[in-house]
């Protein structure tokens, strides 16, 4: 017995065209994987060769490399092929070290963190 649905085959279909092509996967948790598709199946699960997760804070940009990479298919978002002849950044971004996008994160939450409980003290005033 099959789970599979008639809308499956289209989704098949259309994932063929991208065997053996750089792609860019958008994961559910909002992740964006770098690589090679290799094989999927009706469920859109792949397997991406060579994967790496590009991971952007402000104007800074890390690829953190995951070698051979199985996704689920219900976590994808989106996938869609890299244009190979383009840069794929625009040229303001930095590549930094992994140990340095990671501080960067850090701090990018803790502002956040911050911004968040200024909000609540300030909530009292309903300046609407």
């Amino acid at each position: 017995m099959s789970w599979a649905g008639p809308e499956d085959v289209y989704l098949s279909t259309s994932l063929a065209s991208y065997l053996d092509k750089k792609l860019l996967v958008l994961l559910r948790d909002g992740r964006k994987l770098l690589g090679i598709l290799r094989s999927f199946d009706q469920f859109a699960n792949a397997v991406i060769e060579g994967a790496c997760e590009r991971v952007i804070v402000g104007d800074l940009y890390c690829d953190i490399p995951l070698g051979l990479y199985v996704i689920r298919g219900e976590n994808v978002v989106l996938i869609g092929e890299l244009d190979l002849d383009k840069e794929e950044l625009p040229p303001h971004m930095t590549r930094v070290s992994a140990a340095e996008i990671r501080r960067a994160q850090k701090a990018e939450r803790e502002a956040s963190e911050l911004k968040g409980t200024m909000k609540k003290r300030m909530d009292f005033l309903d300046m609407d």
